[in-house]
């Protein structure tokens, strides 16, 4: 009985195996699911980076309001989104760290989010301009802006 397998009631010989076609016929199987399934996750994936970055600029748009609330005025735009989160030494009445690290202005494609205040101080401006990280665009290239 050496050299033998038992399938499905058959004897095989133990140089039995898979022919070449047959391996080729399910590595093409393979290649055409995986064909048909990536487009699909890539937008998926695309769409949740665009949610990830709309939810990151409505984030730091609340901890500028914070930092208002607490030194009395929005940074400005030579702060930048920095002094959210190191004091400058000057600064009064500041209680934070308003965002937690670097990480929070970059936006999911790496792209700096940008902050501007209004000329009269009394609003402003979080930008991230999407995907291809210029102003305007469609889909999960267009800006996102808060307020």
């Amino acid at each position: 009985m050496r050299g033998t397998l038992k399938r499905f009631g058959q004897r095989l010989k133990a140089d039995d195996g898979y022919t070449l076609m047959e391996m080729l016929v399910v590595i093409a199987v393979i290649a055409l699911i995986a064909a048909v399934v990536t487009p699909g996750i890539l937008g998926n994936m695309q769409r949740a980076r665009s949610k990830n970055a709309e939810m990151q600029v409505q984030t730091i748009a609340a901890a500028v309001e914070t930092f208002r609330s607490d030194v009395g005025r929005y940074p400005t735009t030579q702060e930048g989104l920095g002094v959210l989160m190191a004091a400058p030494n000057t600064l009064e009445g500041w209680t934070g760290p308003y965002l937690k690290n670097a990480r929070y202005v970059q936006d999911p494609w790496n792209h700096a989010i940008v902050y501007e205040l209004n000329g009269d101080g009394q609003g402003f401006r979080v930008t991230s301009y999407g995907s291809d990280g210029t102003e305007g665009g469609n889909g999960v290239a267009r800006d996102l802006v808060a307020p």
